[in-house]
């Protein structure tokens, strides 16, 4: 006799299990629990996929930042070249000025210096070949100077 106690004990516990499991279920035939896995699990695949997006943003900003201060950087020498490129023609054109003024035909006379990139041209009036020979002498002797264009005019006087 106990095996039919049993056996409706067993028909009992069945006929419970299915109606508590009857009670929780949804349209979709999901208990509540399945649901909330669910929800935690697609939270879960929305909190990783923000995730990613974030990192994403951030090394794209990482690169324009980067990529910013490498142009900036760039920019920076280059002006500092040409700034520098300026102050070695100016040093150039009064070293050439100097070496002129020392010289006692080219002395008296207004010659003209000008310097760029290291090419030094000179402008105005010698007063002898000899003259005019000595300036681009004087010129070349100067340190920087890469080469001379010289434009003076002999005048005799």
């Amino acid at each position: 006799m106990k095996k039919p106690v049993h056996g409706a004990a067993m028909a009992a516990s069945l006929v419970l299990v299915l109606t508590v499991a009857a009670c929780g279920k949804t349209g979709d035939g999901k208990t509540a629990g399945q649901q909330l896995d669910s929800a935690v699990a697609k939270t879960e695949q929305a909190a990783a996929e923000a995730k990613a997006k974030a990192e994403s943003g951030m090394a794209s900003a990482g690169v324009a930042v980067k990529d910013a201060t490498t142009q900036a950087e760039a920019s920076g020498a280059a002006m500092a070249e040409k700034a520098g490129d300026k102050i070695d023609d100016a040093l150039i054109t009064s070293s050439v000025s100097t070496g002129l003024a020392k010289d006692p035909d080219l002395s008296a006379i207004k010659i003209d210096v000008d310097t760029k990139g290291g090419v030094v041209t000179l402008t105005g009036t010698a007063p002898s070949e000899a003259a005019r020979e000595r300036a681009t002498t004087i010129a070349k002797g100067v340190k920087g100077v890469s080469s001379v264009d010289n434009k003076l005019v002999v005048k005799a006087g």
